[in-house]
Protein backbone atom coordinates (compact mmCIF):
# COMPACT_ATOMS: atom_id res chain seq x y z
CA UNK A 1 0.00 0.00 0.00
CA UNK A 2 2.96 2.76 0.97
CA UNK A 3 4.34 1.66 -2.58
CA UNK A 4 1.13 2.51 -4.78
CA UNK A 5 0.81 5.60 -2.72
CA UNK A 6 4.32 6.82 -3.52
CA UNK A 7 3.74 6.09 -6.85
CA UNK A 8 0.25 7.75 -6.73
CA UNK A 9 1.96 10.95 -5.56
CA UNK A 10 4.77 11.37 -8.01
CA UNK A 11 2.14 10.68 -10.26
CA UNK A 12 0.18 13.62 -9.46
CA UNK A 13 3.33 15.61 -8.41
CA UNK A 14 4.57 15.17 -12.04
CA UNK A 15 1.34 16.30 -13.44
CA UNK A 16 1.42 19.78 -11.79
CA UNK A 17 4.93 20.15 -12.21
CA UNK A 18 3.84 20.10 -16.15
CA UNK A 19 0.93 22.42 -15.18
CA UNK A 20 3.10 24.63 -13.67
CA UNK A 21 5.77 24.88 -16.68
CA UNK A 22 3.14 24.90 -19.38
CA UNK A 23 1.31 27.82 -17.12
CA UNK A 24 4.68 29.46 -16.61
CA UNK A 25 5.65 29.57 -20.93
CA UNK A 26 2.12 30.72 -21.16
CA UNK A 27 2.70 33.97 -18.70
CA UNK A 28 6.17 34.61 -20.02
CA UNK A 29 4.91 35.61 -23.57
CA UNK A 30 1.56 36.93 -22.53
CA UNK A 31 2.82 39.18 -19.52
CA UNK A 32 6.15 39.65 -21.76
CA UNK A 33 4.89 40.86 -24.72
CA UNK A 34 2.62 43.10 -22.62
CA UNK A 35 5.34 44.66 -20.80
CA UNK A 36 7.21 45.24 -24.55
CA UNK A 37 4.51 47.31 -25.70
CA UNK A 38 3.89 49.23 -22.94
CA UNK A 39 7.49 49.80 -21.65
CA UNK A 40 8.74 50.51 -25.59
CA UNK A 41 5.47 50.75 -27.69
CA UNK A 42 6.99 48.04 -29.79
CA UNK A 43 4.11 46.03 -31.13
CA UNK A 44 0.23 46.96 -30.74
CA UNK A 45 -2.87 45.29 -29.72
CA UNK A 46 -2.68 42.63 -32.63
CA UNK A 47 0.76 41.66 -31.45
CA UNK A 48 -0.61 41.06 -27.96
CA UNK A 49 -3.27 38.62 -29.30
CA UNK A 50 -1.03 36.68 -31.16
CA UNK A 51 1.62 36.43 -28.41
CA UNK A 52 -0.92 34.98 -26.03
CA UNK A 53 -2.24 32.89 -28.36
CA UNK A 54 1.36 31.31 -29.17
CA UNK A 55 1.83 31.08 -25.21
CA UNK A 56 -0.66 29.19 -24.92
CA UNK A 57 0.54 26.98 -28.15
CA UNK A 58 4.15 26.36 -26.28
CA UNK A 59 2.39 25.58 -23.00
CA UNK A 60 0.40 23.16 -24.62
CA UNK A 61 2.96 21.44 -26.44
CA UNK A 62 5.17 21.76 -23.15
CA UNK A 63 2.69 20.17 -20.81
CA UNK A 64 0.24 18.28 -22.89
CA UNK A 65 2.05 14.65 -23.07
CA UNK A 66 1.51 14.51 -19.24
CA UNK A 67 -1.79 16.09 -18.44
CA UNK A 68 -3.55 17.43 -21.49
CA UNK A 69 -2.02 20.95 -20.66
CA UNK A 70 -5.16 22.62 -18.82
CA UNK A 71 -2.62 26.17 -17.90
CA UNK A 72 -5.83 27.61 -16.71
CA UNK A 73 -8.26 26.92 -13.32
CA UNK A 74 -11.20 27.68 -15.48
CA UNK A 75 -10.34 24.72 -17.83
CA UNK A 76 -9.51 22.31 -15.08
CA UNK A 77 -12.72 23.25 -13.46
CA UNK A 78 -15.03 22.75 -16.54
CA UNK A 79 -13.30 19.35 -17.15
CA UNK A 80 -14.13 18.05 -13.82
CA UNK A 81 -17.87 19.19 -14.39
CA UNK A 82 -18.17 18.24 -17.98
CA UNK A 83 -15.73 15.64 -19.05
CA UNK A 84 -14.84 13.28 -16.04
CA UNK A 85 -11.47 14.76 -14.86
CA UNK A 86 -10.98 13.71 -11.01
CA UNK A 87 -12.36 16.50 -8.98
CA UNK A 88 -9.61 15.45 -6.26
CA UNK A 89 -6.98 16.71 -9.09
CA UNK A 90 -8.82 20.72 -9.05
CA UNK A 91 -7.04 22.05 -6.41
CA UNK A 92 -3.61 20.95 -6.98
CA UNK A 93 -3.70 21.51 -10.34
CA UNK A 94 -5.11 25.50 -9.79
CA UNK A 95 -2.48 26.01 -7.11
CA UNK A 96 0.50 24.58 -9.72
CA UNK A 97 -1.36 26.96 -12.31
CA UNK A 98 -1.00 29.95 -10.06
CA UNK A 99 2.51 28.92 -8.73
CA UNK A 100 3.45 28.96 -13.00
CA UNK A 101 2.12 32.11 -13.82
CA UNK A 102 3.31 34.47 -10.25
CA UNK A 103 7.08 32.70 -11.43
CA UNK A 104 6.82 34.08 -14.71
CA UNK A 105 5.20 36.74 -13.82
CA UNK A 106 7.97 37.67 -11.65
CA UNK A 107 10.44 36.99 -14.08
CA UNK A 108 8.73 39.42 -16.38
CA UNK A 109 9.46 42.07 -14.20
CA UNK A 110 13.00 41.32 -13.66
CA UNK A 111 13.57 41.61 -17.14
CA UNK A 112 11.96 44.94 -17.88
CA UNK A 113 12.22 46.66 -15.01
CA UNK A 114 14.59 49.25 -16.25
CA UNK A 115 12.28 50.04 -19.44
CA UNK A 116 9.24 50.12 -17.44
CA UNK A 117 10.37 52.58 -14.48
CA UNK A 118 11.51 54.56 -17.12
CA UNK A 119 8.22 55.27 -19.18
CA UNK A 120 6.42 54.67 -16.06
CA UNK A 121 8.30 56.30 -12.82
CA UNK A 122 5.99 56.34 -10.27
CA UNK A 123 4.54 52.66 -11.75
CA UNK A 124 0.98 53.62 -11.97
CA UNK A 125 -1.78 52.00 -14.02
CA UNK A 126 -0.23 51.89 -16.99
CA UNK A 127 2.64 49.96 -15.89
CA UNK A 128 0.60 47.85 -13.45
CA UNK A 129 -1.96 46.81 -16.61
CA UNK A 130 1.34 44.35 -17.61
CA UNK A 131 0.09 42.15 -15.03
CA UNK A 132 -3.35 42.19 -14.48
CA UNK A 133 -6.71 43.08 -16.29
CA UNK A 134 -9.13 45.37 -14.74
CA UNK A 135 -12.39 47.07 -16.42
CA UNK A 136 -11.87 48.79 -19.37
CA UNK A 137 -8.21 47.87 -19.21
CA UNK A 138 -7.85 50.75 -16.99
CA UNK A 139 -9.48 53.62 -18.88
CA UNK A 140 -11.77 55.85 -17.48
CA UNK A 141 -12.91 56.86 -21.33
CA UNK A 142 -14.40 53.68 -21.93
CA UNK A 143 -17.25 53.47 -19.33
CA UNK A 144 -16.73 50.06 -18.12
CA UNK A 145 -17.60 49.41 -14.67
CA UNK A 146 -17.16 46.23 -12.28
CA UNK A 147 -19.87 44.30 -13.49
CA UNK A 148 -19.06 44.93 -17.53
CA UNK A 149 -16.00 43.59 -16.56
CA UNK A 150 -17.47 40.48 -14.89
CA UNK A 151 -19.46 39.96 -17.93
CA UNK A 152 -17.16 40.19 -20.38
CA UNK A 153 -15.17 37.45 -18.52
CA UNK A 154 -17.79 35.46 -18.45
CA UNK A 155 -18.64 35.40 -21.87
CA UNK A 156 -14.94 35.01 -23.02
CA UNK A 157 -14.28 32.68 -20.57
CA UNK A 158 -17.18 30.59 -21.75
CA UNK A 159 -16.33 31.06 -25.37
CA UNK A 160 -13.34 29.62 -24.56
CA UNK A 161 -14.21 26.31 -22.97
CA UNK A 162 -16.78 25.91 -25.52
CA UNK A 163 -14.43 25.71 -28.08
CA UNK A 164 -11.85 23.69 -26.22
CA UNK A 165 -14.46 21.09 -26.20
CA UNK A 166 -15.08 21.22 -29.26
CA UNK A 167 -11.62 21.10 -30.33
CA UNK A 168 -10.83 17.85 -28.53
CA UNK A 169 -14.09 16.29 -28.96
CA UNK A 170 -13.04 13.16 -31.08
CA UNK A 171 -16.80 12.86 -32.04
CA UNK A 172 -16.59 15.94 -33.50
CA UNK A 173 -14.07 17.14 -36.64
CA UNK A 174 -11.53 17.40 -34.46
CA UNK A 175 -7.48 18.20 -35.74
CA UNK A 176 -5.15 16.02 -35.73
CA UNK A 177 -3.53 15.83 -31.92
CA UNK A 178 -0.14 17.53 -32.72
CA UNK A 179 -2.78 20.37 -34.34
CA UNK A 180 -4.80 21.15 -31.69
CA UNK A 181 -2.06 22.92 -29.39
CA UNK A 182 -2.17 25.74 -32.28
CA UNK A 183 -6.14 25.49 -32.94
CA UNK A 184 -6.66 26.20 -29.46
CA UNK A 185 -3.86 29.35 -29.83
CA UNK A 186 -6.28 30.47 -32.56
CA UNK A 187 -9.04 30.44 -30.67
CA UNK A 188 -6.94 32.46 -28.19
CA UNK A 189 -6.24 34.84 -30.45
CA UNK A 190 -9.28 35.00 -31.93
CA UNK A 191 -11.05 36.07 -28.45
CA UNK A 192 -8.11 38.55 -27.71
CA UNK A 193 -9.14 40.68 -31.55
CA UNK A 194 -12.83 40.16 -30.73
CA UNK A 195 -13.29 40.36 -26.84
CA UNK A 196 -10.67 42.46 -25.30
CA UNK A 197 -11.97 45.57 -24.96
CA UNK A 198 -14.01 46.01 -22.30
CA UNK A 199 -11.62 43.85 -19.74
CA UNK A 200 -8.98 42.40 -21.52
CA UNK A 201 -10.09 39.14 -22.08
CA UNK A 202 -8.01 37.60 -19.19
CA UNK A 203 -10.32 33.89 -19.23
CA UNK A 204 -7.91 32.68 -16.82
CA UNK A 205 -7.84 33.14 -13.29
CA UNK A 206 -4.49 32.22 -13.18
CA UNK A 207 -3.81 35.09 -15.31
CA UNK A 208 -5.42 37.93 -13.62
Amino acid sequence: MATTEAVKAKTLLGECSAELAGTFILILFGCGVVAQVVAAGIGDHDSIAWAWGLGVTLGIYTAGRMTGAHLNPAVTIALAAFRGFSWKKVLPYSVAQFLGAFAAALVVPWNYTQALNNVDPRLTIKSHAVFSTLPGNGSLDLGVGMWGGFRDQIIGTAILMFLILAIVDLRNTSPAANLAPFIVGLVVVGIGMAWGTNAGYAINPARD
